[in-house]
């Protein structure tokens, strides 16, 4: 079996009512990171899982109505936190970057795509046609920002839907299989529904044992997974849809009761430990 080194890097982060990510939470505003993976794999070089923030999310949303999105969600991005930035302390160019795997266009998940001029992009067609939909109003209320995604995307667009199953193996029940991204069994993207059309996830085997199931926003928190506790019904029926939201956080507790070693990696998640890496170290 092919097994991948992965870094988590945080990519800027936002703030907001806990309250909408869990319907528990507090009406405090609470800091969510940007989380995005660097894969290393032992073949196809660097890839990544989405891109967190970049300041291309500031450009994307200097106009009306797009700067709601920025309204309602602000965001901090310090000094050389963008994915791209990091990267060299990686030993990797942006330019190196072979591929980006994208879980879904919301624009914390994509502000950095253009950043990779040369790496396909594995994502859902699903996805996809949320970015290529008219009207601004409805992208933006669904968190899409058209800008953000490159020009050529529909020629380096490889989508999820078109790759070959596998199945994932008992140690991911409920869950049962996944797209396999690379053809080699080293990356399998799995539908995780209800967050938003074209929402997916991403199971790693690691090369250090551990399997790494990168959630994206089925949950904003590992203790959301943890006590099974969905965002209020206002946050799931504005972004995606309420049931199958639910059904796919309650596999995820599933999941997480019957194999709590599981690296379940939530991309918001301010538990999941990250990395910062500098050139000569």
């Amino acid at each position: 079996m092919t097994r991948c080194r992965v870094h988590i890097l945080r990519a800027g982060a936002c703030s907001h009512p806990e309250v909408m990510t869990r319907r528990d939470g507090s009406l405090k505003p609470a800091v969510f990171p940007a989380l995005a993976a660097l894969i290393v794999h032992p073949v196809e070089g660097a890839i990544l899982f989405d891109t967190g923030y970049d300041p291309a999310f500031f450009e994307a949303t200097k106009a009306f109505p797009e700067v709601l999105y920025r309204w309602m969600t602000p965001v901090d991005l310090p000094p050389g936190e963008t994915v791209a930035e990091q990267l060299p302390g990686f030993g990797v160019r942006p330019e190196e970057v072979t591929a980006v795997i994208v879980s879904h266009f919301h624009g914390d998940h994509v502000a950095g795509l253009k950043r990779f001029p040369k790496a396909r992009i594995f994502c859902a067609r699903a996805g996809l046609d949320q970015v290529r939909r008219p009207g601004r109003f409805a992208r933006v209320r669904q968190g899409v920002l058209a800008d953000l995604a490159p020009a050529d995307i529909n020629a380096r667009a490889v989508f999820f839907e078109d790759r070959p199953r596998l199945p994932l193996g008992p140690d991911l029940s409920p869950f049962e299989d996944g797209a396999d991204v690379l053809g080699d069994g080293s990356l399998l993207a799995v539908q995780l529904p209800g967050h938003c059309p074209g929402h997916w996830g991403l199971v790693v085997r690691q090369d250090d044992g551990q399997t790494r199931f990168l959630i994206a926003d089925a949950a904003w928190s590992s203790g959301a997974v943890r006590d099974n506790v969905p965002p209020p019904r206002l946050t799931t029926a504005l972004l995606g849809q309420t049931g199958p939201w639910r059904d796919t956080l309650t596999a995820l507790h599933r999941l997480w009761d019957r194999n709590p070693a599981l690296l379940l990696t939530p991309s918001h998640c301010g538990e999941v430990p990250t990395e910062t890496a500098h050139v000569g170290d």
